[in-house]
């Protein structure tokens, strides 16, 4: 059986998410522990006893979401489950940086660092209230390009994440997204609603943050992954450093390529996807991508253990 292990994006964070991880194992709290010490603050304090909307700003759902997948990463691990178990790793967005700290391509303090800081960047790039993103359900990519292409009318509307054959995202400038809305429903989308974020994530109005970002990810030490790593905006397997560099920056403007990197993997042979960190949103991306793919969700300790068990 060929597995893969895949990371969340923005939008799955909860207050309290990771804290039975690391309540049950040391090594998980460690985690913790170091992105608070990477970032000077007490990130934990704030997944686990703070509010809803300060845990969702930008900046600090990011590294927040990063904790907690490589926090139940280090459970798997404690439970004799090592990255070697997976023959792909992928991430939605913020997710890919988890997957290339899970195989050794980043450390942790390095990904807790560069991702305050692509949070920090991709809010400042444009400001609130300016930009937008809305999920259009029902339409296939190509459709969602025309809407896009139509909707621009001069100014940024662009499909941003490719999830599944039925929810294709839209990002750019707001009245842009809003006539991609109206025009989505003329063309028979079964949905098409504005998304709660706070900035037009992976469209080129983004150019600011990559700048930042290209300038954050020169000057950090990035290895050969254990695993390959499906990145999102090829949406196939690297292992180079310098293109795993170039394309984290390419990946701040560019799609999220999410239903053709499953694909990909369920071409190289890929029958079981683990999703590895809070919710259980791409496991449902996943099946309605392809249905003969099994997926189990590790978020909890009870999940980490009962998970462990199926390969013991």
């Amino acid at each position: 059986m060929s597995r893969a292990f895949v990371f969340p994006g923005q939008g799955a964070q909860t207050i309290g998410m990771g804290q039975s991880l690391a309540q049950a194992y040391p090594a998980a709290r460690a985690v913790f522990e170091e992105v608070d010490e990477a970032l000077g603050e007490s990130l934990s304090g704030l997944i686990w006893d703070g509010d809803i909307e300060t845990l969702t700003m930008t900046q600090n759902a990011q590294p927040a979401l990063m904790a907690t997948s490589l926090a139940a990463m280090r459970a798997l691990q404690a439970e004799g489950v090592e990255t070697s178990a997976a023959d792909f790793v992928a991430g939605h967005s913020l997710g890919e940086y988890s997957a290339l700290a899970a195989v050794g391509a980043l450390s942790l303090a390095d990904t807790a660092r560069l991702l305050r800081t692509r949070g920090e960047a991709m809010q400042r790039a444009v400001p609130v209230g300016v930009g937008a993103m809305a999920a259009l359900l029902g339409l296939d990519l190509a459709a969602v390009r025309e809407v896009a292409q139509e909707a621009a009318q001069g100014e940024v509307c662009e499909a941003a994440n490719d999830n599944d054959p039925a929810q294709v995202v839209v990002s750019g400038h707001k009245k842009a997204v809003e006539r991609a809305i109206d025009l989505a429903k003329t063309r028979g989308a079964k949905r098409a609603v504005m998304l709660p974020v706070s900035a037009p994530f992976h469209c080129k109005l983004m150019q600011p943050a990559a700048e930042v970002m290209a300038e954050a990810l020169a000057s950090v030490d990035i290895q050969t992954p254990a695993v390959p790593v499906i990145a999102n905006v090829l949406a196939e397997p690297v292992s180079d450093p310098q293109a795993i560099r170039d394309l984290l920056v390419r990946q701040i403007t560019g799609a999220v390529r999410w239903r053709e990197s499953v694909q990909a993997m369920a071409a190289q042979g890929v029958t079981e996807i683990w999703e590895i960190g809070a919710g259980k949103a791409l496991s449902g991306m996943v099946r309605r991508i392809d249905r003969s793919i099994a997926c189990k969700a590790v978020g909890t300790a009870e999940d980490a253990k009962a998970v462990a068990a199926t390969l013991a």
